[in-house]
């Protein structure tokens, strides 16, 4: 005979991967409580962008499933983008041409068509894609997951025996290295710098042919973002002014307004990379249930609500 615990599930981790898997949870009628080792507003994907595009994230084929599953999800709420922070704004992925997106985007996205001169100075795509607010956004989420019932903790987690609940979900991207153990994730660091915008409405993403630098700038409201670096296995959370400079010339070389705005901030953010993201359930030796959700580089806001749902699947299993 169940008990109302039965239905009890941890989710540990309260970035977007953790917050939007603990909201399809609660909705479909668990008792969930997050574990956050930070507020909401200090995690990692708090620094995100954060432009809705598979970045930095295999298996290719799993995260974009995943990525359009959440791109149904992010054009829904775009129609309320004062509240949830995703509105769709259009860019250019540069450096990018229709024939490497392949059918899987081309068909869902009806008006990515190949960027004009005017647009932008080589080859790239024009694309109307969801561009996330994260200073709404995880806000938005958090009050949605209280609003279905869940509940938000802050606290720091050594393993998942402190959990107990009969489901434990993992949703601690970085801090998995330590929580599982898993050696294999590791930080891809990326600094960005954060402008008064000088009157740009459009987003690009531009990468370097010969050194692979990249150059990407978001309007967001109040502000530009501009980036960004990948710097592999570095755990400096510091920002560096060397870095910070180079990124703003990169940026005004595409748009020459960002030369002379003036700074509001610097962020740095350490996005969890591994090999591939560990998405699978793991029955624990005293009964309980353990599902992992991390490792998803530099597309945690692309792939999410696909993760959360796949991961929902395996926690209710």
């Amino acid at each position: 005979m169940g008990t109302e615990l039965d239905d009890e599930v941890v989710v540990v981790g309260g970035g977007v991967i953790g917050l939007t898997t603990a909201v399809v949870l609660a909705e479909r009628g668990r008792r969930v409580r997050l574990w956050s080792r930070e507020p909401v507003e200090r995690t990692t994907s708090a620094v995100a962008g954060a432009l809705w595009w598979p970045y930095r994230i295999e298996p290719v084929a799993s995260a974009r499933a995943w990525a359009l599953r959440s791109l149904d999800v992010y054009e829904e709420m775009a129609a309320r983008p004062g509240e949830s922070g995703v509105r769709m704004v259009e860019g250019v992925l540069g450096e990018t041409g229709l024939d490497e997106v392949g059918t899987w985007a081309a068909a869902r996205l009806p008006g990515l068509r190949a960027a004009t001169p005017e647009e932008y100075g080589g080859s790239g795509l024009w694309a109307r894609l969801p561009l996330i607010d994260m200073s709404t956004h995880l806000p938005w989420l958090r009050q949605r997951l209280v609003s279905a019932g869940g509940v938000v903790e802050t606290r720091a987690v050594a393993g998942p025996a402190e959990a107990d609940a009969p489901v434990v979900v993992n949703c601690t991207g970085l801090g998995a290295r330590e929580l599982v153990p898993d050696p294999s994730v590791r930080p891809v660091r990326g600094q960005l710098v954060v402008v008064e915008n000088p009157g740009i409405r459009t987003w690009a993403v531009s990468t370097d042919p010969v050194s692979g630098e990249m150059a990407y700038f978001f309007p967001q409201p109040g502000r530009l973002v501009l980036g960004g670096t990948a710097e592999e296995d570095a755990w400096s959370a510091e920002p560096d002014p060397a870095v910070a400079e180079a990124i703003v010339r990169r940026c005004a070389a595409l748009r020459p307004e960002i030369a002379g705005a003036r700074v509001l901030g610097h962020l740095v953010g350490l996005r969890p990379a591994r090999d591939a993201v560990r998405l699978e359930r793991e029955p624990l030796a005293d009964g309980r249930v353990l599902v992992h959700n991390y490792g998803h580089g530099g597309a945690g806001v692309t792939v999410a609500w696909g993760c959360a749902r796949e991961a929902a699947g395996l926690a209710c299993r």
